[in-house]
């Protein structure tokens, strides 16, 4: 059986992006990231106890109120957050698709959903969890499923070296040696085992159906990817459509909107054809777009802690 959450997802495919002093940077951060112990162990402890969730086997994890309040006391430090229409959230398993922007929308998402049912994020690991004080705040949080894929820069940088960047090659080798793809289909049915377990057990899942960070406000980066869809027509649990306002370029005090909108429902099926997917994810992206800011400007002047905010998560 073919993955949900296939290459598309697992490993980028889009234009190579220009590398930076700073992108390299991220890139041996990530590649010691990938080598370190404590960051194995966490996501190998992470996904084996998620594996073995169902409705007798629930996960052991702290109570969601508890997690709210722990992710709420961070943020609602930094920022002003506005949640609008959260009542659009129904009371029973459901995907919230979201787009993203910044590292820090999981947090701002599990710091405002409710409480039931419990939601869950699938995130990358190594951003979530290559810093010791990360994997303390999200092993008292949890809520996260850990997915392990190559980076866009460290994709970048493989291509560099192969182009006769020199200065790249040791670099290079070390990702392809070091670094999961995210592409086996091991990795890849274990995520799909996980995720339609969460929503069999009564759970919910948040998904960011884009597959990659974006990198301008009020814009989705298209077009979506089918993962999303595939799993609510597997499960026979709603979609919401959920659009993030704000986290793009991050400083003090700055006001974060989460904007949610209409469940959308669609008849379950256990195989899904292309033609129900391709509709699903064309009713998706309408409702994503419609929930847009149409005059979304960016505060001008001083923006207190703008380099810190938007590169802690990194």
């Amino acid at each position: 059986m073919t993955s949900n959450y296939q290459q598309e997802n697992g490993r980028p495919s889009e234009t190579l992006i220009p590398l930076t002093a700073a992108s390299i940077k991220r890139v041996q951060e990530g590649v010691a990231a990938a080598g370190d112990r404590a960051v194995r162990h966490t996501i190998e402890s992470i996904l084996h106890r998620l594996e073995a969730i169902d409705r007798e086997h629930p996960e052991p994890r702290v109570h969601a109120i508890v997690r709210r309040f722990v992710l709420r006391s961070l943020i609602h430090i930094l920022f002003r957050v506005q949640v609008e229409h959260l009542d659009k959230i129904p009371q029973e398993p459901a995907i919230l698709a979201v787009n993203h922007l910044h590292h820090i929308d999981p947090l701002l998402l599990l710091a405002e959903l409710p409480t039931q049912p419990h939601y869950y994020i699938l995130g990358d690991a190594r951003t979530l969890y290559n810093k010791w004080w990360k994997r303390l705040i999200l092993r008292l949080a949890g809520g996260v499923i850990p997915l392990e894929r190559i980076w866009k820069e460290e994709v970048a940088v493989i291509a560099a070296a192969k182009a006769g960047r020199q200065d790249l090659v040791d670099l290079a080798t070390t990702i392809e040696k070091t670094v999961p793809t995210g592409g086996d289909i091991q990795t890849l049915r274990q995520i799909d085992r996980i995720v339609l377990g969460i929503l069999a057990s009564g759970d919910g899942m948040v998904l960011f159906p884009e597959g990659r960070l974006g990198n301008t406000e009020s814009k989705l980066h298209l077009p979506l990817k089918r993962g999303t869809v595939i799993y609510a027509l597997r499960a026979g649990v709603p979609i919401v459509p959920v659009i993030l306002i704000g986290t793009h370029d991050l400083y003090l005090g700055k006001k974060l909107i989460i904007r949610f909108g209409e469940p959308l429902h669609f008849s379950q099926t256990t195989r899904p054809k292309r033609q129900e997917v391709d509709l699903a994810l064309e009713t998706l992206q309408k409702a994503m777009l419609d929930l847009l800011p149409n005059d979304y400007q960016e505060k001008a002047g001083v923006k207190l802690f703008r380099y810190f905010l938007n590169h802690m998560l990194w």
